[in-house]
């Protein structure tokens, strides 16, 4: 049966024919998109249907997030939520803390809410959003001012770190005799960051990977996703807590035919050299993930590394000047660590994808992407800098002249730039965040990501950013960079399937891909760009299979 769609209008991202008014589909895949009155030739003798129901309507390709965390949402949605800006959840909207007293409250409220029965083990409190300029300082005591009984953790709003009272280090079984110099935890204040966040990881697993809970949080992000009009995501960095554990449970709960989008799997580098591994086997073992393929979960030839650290925690690496207050960032992997493992993949065929958030973390990854192409020149390689905080303009020519990709969370402009231009890195940088606009007009292949839960996996409020550069003060950061409605589309759909690796399938509609659509209510092109992340998302079509937003 082949189906027929019309609609008011339909935005192809092909520039060979950018508008039509219908597309024709057979078994998931696109026959042709047009006019109706060209596609005659498909339909004589053919037994086919012509469905109206996005006649009002605008089509466009289906939106990409080509870099969140399924993992680390199902982690964190189950948990209870304090942050400084209002999050708008599929169930319900969470609205803003802003001041120390605030959080206090909010955790108090939190914890005398819980109704533990007169169990002896109080059940533990688990807090995300936290972040220190709006929340002030966190520290253990700061916690038990709360409880000494119940195990509470207080999670970044990075991610990147967390806080822990005397009883959640006792539930966890944290051993001070196991903390070593430089593991990036501070015990007297139950602060666990960067690397040490792996050790706190390790140690609360039991309770935030618990198959009920994190079942649980996977179908709540599958809400989340399909709320965004998303019919492609990236897991960026699967392993993230547990490997097998994850690639497990994925494997369980986003494959089926109720699930209304595909998953990119990109394995967490570190996770493939545990447990005694040497480089070489690491490679030959993420070389061998491709054997887990299902139809909507792919492992591709692709790996994450990581350079420095959290760009919400202040911790990205900086070039001088710094930080205002002259603190330094962190790395995630050690320079010369990172040279050797990119090195490694590099030469065996796959497309890297590094974590940078600051300039000078920026600059080691160029500066290996650079020996990799002196040392093995490769096309199309697709290398691409992730997140991409603060970086500057000689950085993105020299990304250009190396063929690299950039994958940029638009969002820490709107929430972190008023924020840090007072208190963190001066206003000229804080503006120059995601510095979009000079990666477009240097042709470099460019896309928005939400990194979700760093930002809202909502595709138009991150084309809203980009497109405005408006901060949450309602202040216009350096115009210069803004992007074109028409760039903003592009960067969430067909340069996204690019950076995943998945343009031959998806991020256009044409005649051979997959009938993956985001159907809207109104014009992302035409309409006032301050009412771009307003759009209703309507529904989506995955492969032919139409998912209205209201289910789910």
């Amino acid at each position: 049966m082949l189906t027929l769609y019309p609609a008011r209008s339909i935005i192809t991202m092909n520039d060979s024919m950018p508008r039509a008014s219908a597309v024709l589909v057979r078994d998931g895949i696109i026959l042709e998109v047009g006019e109706r009155e060209n596609m005659q030739p498909w339909l004589e003798g053919q037994e086919y249907q012509v469905d109206e129901q996005f006649a009002d309507k605008v089509i466009c390709p289906g939106f990409i997030d080509p870099h969140l965390h399924p993992s680390m949402a199902a982690v964190l949605l189950p948990m209870e939520f304090i942050t400084a800006m209002r999050w708008k959840l599929p169930w319900g909207t969470v609205e803003p803390t802003t001041t120390k007293d605030g959080f206090d409250e909010r955790m108090q409220t939190l914890h005398a809410g819980k109704n533990d029965g007169g169990a002896d083990e109080p059940e533990p409190l688990f807090i995300w959003g936290f972040h220190q300029l709006w929340h002030g300082p966190m520290s253990k005591a700061r916690i038990n001012a709360i409880s000494t009984t119940r195990p509470i953790v207080v999670w970044h709003r990075s991610f990147h770190e967390l806080y822990m009272n005397d009883a959640a280090m006792q539930m966890a079984g944290v051993n001070i005799d196991d903390i070593k110099q430089g593991d990036q935890i501070d015990i007297n204040n139950g602060h666990f960051f960067e690397n040490g966040l792996g050790y706190a990881i390790k140690h609360l697993n039991p309770w935030i990977l618990a198959p009920d809970v994190y079942a649980a949080g996977l179908e709540r992000l599958k809400k989340v996703v399909h709320h965004g009009g998303h019919t492609t995501i990236g897991d960026l960095a699967t392993g993230l807590f547990d490997f097998e554990t994850e690639a497990t449970t994925l494997a369980q709960l986003l494959e089926g035919d109720e699930v209304p989008f595909r998953t990119r799997l990109v394995a967490h580098s570190a996770r493939m050299s545990g447990g005694g591994r040497t480089l070489e086997q690491a490679v030959e073992k993420a070389e061998g993930l491709v054997e887990r393929n299902s139809h909507r979960l792919h492992f591709g030839k692709h790996i994450k590394m990581f350079s420095d650290g959290a760009f919400f925690s202040a911790l990205a690496q900086l070039q001088a000047p710094g930080y205002i207050d002259e603190h330094h960032g962190e790395w995630l992997m050690p320079p010369e660590i990172l040279e050797k493992n990119i090195r490694a993949y590099w030469h065996a065929g796959f497309q890297i994808h590094v974590h940078v958030t600051g300039d000078l973390g920026l600059e080691l990854a160029i500066d290996v992407l650079e020996k990799m192409q002196f040392e093995r020149p490769r096309f199309n390689h697709g290398y691409t800098f992730e997140h991409f905080g603060i970086s500057t303009p000689e950085q993105i020519k020299r990304i250009k002249a190396l063929g690299g990709q950039v994958s940029a969370n638009a969002y820490y402009l709107h929430e972190l730039s008023d924020m840090y231009a007072k208190d963190a890195v001066g206003y000229e940088r804080a503006s120059q965040m995601a510095r979009l606009g000079t990666c477009f007009r240097e042709g470099i292949n460019t896309t928005l990501h939400s990194d979700f839960t760093m930002a809202p996996a909502e595709p138009l409020n991150s084309a809203w950013v980009a497109v405005n550069r408006i901060n949450s003060e309602g202040d216009v950061m350096c115009p210069e960079e803004c992007l074109t409605q028409q760039q903003a589309l592009q960067a969430i759909t067909i340069n996204a399937a690019h950076v995943m690796g998945m343009a031959d399938i998806t991020g256009s509609i044409r005649s051979g891909k997959r009938a993956d659509f985001t159907v809207l209510d109104e014009d992302p092109l035409t309409c006032d760009p301050m009412n771009l992340r307003d759009i209703n998302i309507y529904a989506t079509v995955f492969e032919g299979k139409v998912f209205p937003t209201t289910t789910l």
